[in-house]
């Protein structure tokens, strides 16, 4: 049986579709991104403060690039953006023909790669989506196809594994990784979803490889072993649509937690609007460190430039 724990809301953000939480270690702040109203935020848990940036467009994910600024995952590719200048430069994308198509979630792997997941905006069951990576030299790979909601992705402490939910599949799924090359292999499930905790969405893993995985319609967090398919914890939230989470704060010994809003559900939620934190400092535990984009251009007064 898992552990029940709580969260509290740090954040009543009004945000309608909140997702993507990134620690950035060194200004100690979270990046999170609200995909419907196309906004970056940036949450100052010491100010108590959230910036936001308007980008005009859908975005699914924020990481941070080694050479300073952001890499997003748009509705209509991969960009940078620059905090400082709020200068927005598209780089590619890879699904210019599928209008209907957006990126979801992504992150980067060990070696530097932005991965992102696309999904189809008008029906979730098209399986028109697909599973890509950007590399330093800015060439995208696609890794995966026939995907439906491509979500939440993470890698072993090893850099062996990497876990990918695809939302409608009903289950966390494990890939054999390799480092180099990027290749996945040995595809397989690592944990099936109950029909009680809704859909997978996004997810983090642990410094002891565990798995933390928000439930869209299951209102929470869930702890689990990936090695067995066992739930260990549960951070119960008073939302139903919970989307991701990520580790932040001083040792990343916290867990933020995102939100959504959604009409059908916010006479019964009424605090769905939110950003949430869960404090771990009884369980000693960490998220392994985040990678950063390893990127090989510049970017000068909004224009990309390789070297």
């Amino acid at each position: 049986m898992s552990e029940k724990l709580l969260a509290k809301n740090v954040l009543p953000s009004g945000t309608t579709l909140g997702e993507g939480p990134l620690w950035d270690p060194q200004d100690n702040v979270l990046w999170w991104v609200d995909i419907e109203q196309g906004l970056l935020n940036c949450f100052d848990p010491s100010q108590e403060t959230n910036q936001k940036y308007e980008l005009g467009q859908r975005v699914g994910a924020v990481v941070q690039r080694e050479k300073g600024g952001l890499l997003l995952a748009l509705a209509n590719g991969f960009a940078t953006f620059d905090p400082r200048s709020e200068s927005l430069a598209l780089l590619c994308d890879p699904e210019a023909d599928l209008p209907n198509n957006r990126f979801n979630d992504g992150k980067c792997d060990p070696e530097g790669r932005f991965w992102a997941g696309t999904m189809n905006v008008d029906s979730l069951n098209l399986s028109s989506g697909a599973l890509y990576s950007l590399d330093p030299q800015l060439r995208v790979r696609k890794h995966l196809s026939g995907v439906n909601v491509s979500n939440g992705i993470a890698w072993s402490s090893d850099a062996k594994t990497m876990y990918y939910i695809d939302s409608l599949s009903g289950s966390i799924e494990a890939f054999d990784y390799d480092r180099q090359s990027g290749d996945l292999s040995r595809r397989r499930p690592v944990f099936k979803v109950p029909e009680e905790l809704g859909c997978s969405d996004g997810m983090t893993i642990d410094a002891e490889d565990k798995l933390w995985v928000a439930f869209w319609g299951g209102w929470c967090v869930s702890q689990i072993d990936p090695a067995n398919g066992q739930q260990i914890a549960k951070v119960e939230l008073p939302v139903a649509h919970v989307t991701s989470c990520a580790f932040g704060g001083a040792d990343l010994r916290d867990l933020y937690i995102t939100t959504a809003d959604m009409a059908s559900t916010r006479r019964r939620c009424p605090s769905s609007r939110k950003l949430a934190i869960c404090s771990w400092l009884a369980l000693r535990l960490q998220e392994l460190p985040r990678s950063s984009f390893v990127d090989e251009f510049c970017q000068v007064s909004g224009q990309v430039t390789l070297p």
